[in-house]
């Protein structure tokens, strides 16, 4: 329970993107070897992809996989890496938790508009963004925290020296 807890995103994120692929793959053989096609699974996988973006988004993040520019901060002392760290945290959360705000004001804003082909609320497209950010968010919230105890107890930094292996399964 705790490992499938732990990979909560990349599991949702591989849900969504089989589902895609699926739907893609089942519409090309429909329309090329039979000619014909489903009509709304064009739809179903861009919402699907749409998840899968937002939700692997808050998987890379937690993972600490995106790209980041730290020539400087490399040649600076242990506590000033940990003092810049703690800003950058900071920052992060401001930026990701204004972005759920935001996200959820469009939320509200698009539950009466029906999507185009299901005509489904929008709003359930809408919350991958969301969630998304509300994950990165949580995520941000942590790494301030342990960026704080690095800087104020003095907590080794164990997770930036060594490379983490995703646990999927």
């Amino acid at each position: 329970m705790r490992k499938l807890l732990n990979n909560f995103e990349e599991i949702i994120s591989c849900f969504f993107v089989s589902i895609t692929v699926s739907l893609v793959i089942l519409n090309v053989i429909l329309r090329y070897v039979f000619n014909m096609g489903l009509y709304w699974t064009e739809e179903v996988a861009t919402i699907s992809f749409v998840w899968s973006v937002f939700i692997g988004a808050s998987a890379c993040y937690k993972n600490k996989m995106h790209i980041g520019i730290d020539l400087l901060t490399q040649l600076a002392s242990e506590k000033i890496q940990a003092l810049i760290s703690l800003v950058v945290n900071l920052a992060m959360v401001a930026i990701n938790g204004y972005i759920t705000y935001l996200s959820i004001v469009f939320v509200r804003a698009s539950v009466g508009k029906p999507t185009a082909v299901l005509g489904i609320s929008s709003a359930y497209v809408s919350a991958a963004v969301m969630l998304g950010f509300g994950l990165m968010t949580f995520h941000a919230i942590r790494f301030f925290i342990k960026e704080l105890k690095v800087l104020i107890i003095g907590e080794t930094r164990e997770d930036e020296k060594e490379v983490k292996q995703l646990d999927i399964i």
